[in-house]
């Protein structure tokens, strides 16, 4: 047990039972416990291989290259459309985390075997997403503002159209996208 992530089994009262009982399965798995992203992250070698967070309606085990795993007992979830290969076991109870608990220790070994495996995941491309009309229609007009985004890193330009294509309404769009352009303009991600 690492000291500097037991804030984190406290702070969550709500979760509590649950998220110490996850900290006790990962490790007997022999895994190093680190804090990564505020949040208790357990690895092998250096190599991410899952993680504990609670979110208000449950708490979860994500596994870091979970759409890689056989998943035998179709347990994995995927968080969002836009989650590639990270994948969650999602509890609402302890009861549920204790009557998984082999299964779960089995799904973290298996976890680790595909890092020793140096399995990867095959990431879609930033090409591969979707641009929203409204904004390929303001890279056609303004020269300046397609040479900013694609002067962007990788990363930075598939946030920007997931959270430009996300609306359902043109309008919504077209708002995200003008408050956008002077970041982009600025050689900042969505988020700097």
């Amino acid at each position: 047990m690492n000291p500097k992530v037991d804030f984190y089994f406290s702070k969550n009262e709500k979760w509590q039972k649950e998220t110490e009982k996850l900290r006790t399965i990962v490790l007997s798995c022999q895994l190093t416990e680190e804090l990564k992203w505020g949040t208790p992250c357990y690895t092998f070698q250096n190599s991410n291989i899952v993680l504990i967070h609670d979110f208000k309606e449950y708490c979860a085990l994500l596994f870091f290259k979970g759409a890689l795993l056989k998943d035998t007992d179709s347990i994995l979830v995927q968080q969002t459309a836009n989650v590639q290969s990270a994948r969650q076991i999602r509890f609402t109870n302890l009861r549920q985390i204790n009557e998984l608990e082999t299964t779960l220790k089995a799904y973290i070994y298996e976890a680790v075997e595909v890092e020793k495996a140096g399995l990867k995941f095959e990431f879609k491309k930033t090409e591969d997403f979707a641009v929203a009309d409204e904004f390929q229609v303001r890279l056609d007009d303004n020269p300046d503002l397609k040479t900013a985004f694609d002067a962007l890193t990788p990363g930075r330009q598939r946030a920007y159209m997931l959270h430009f294509s996300a609306p359902k309404q043109s309008k919504t769009r077209e708002s995200r996208i003008e408050k956008a352009i002077p970041q982009i303009l600025g050689g900042k991600g969505l988020n700097d």
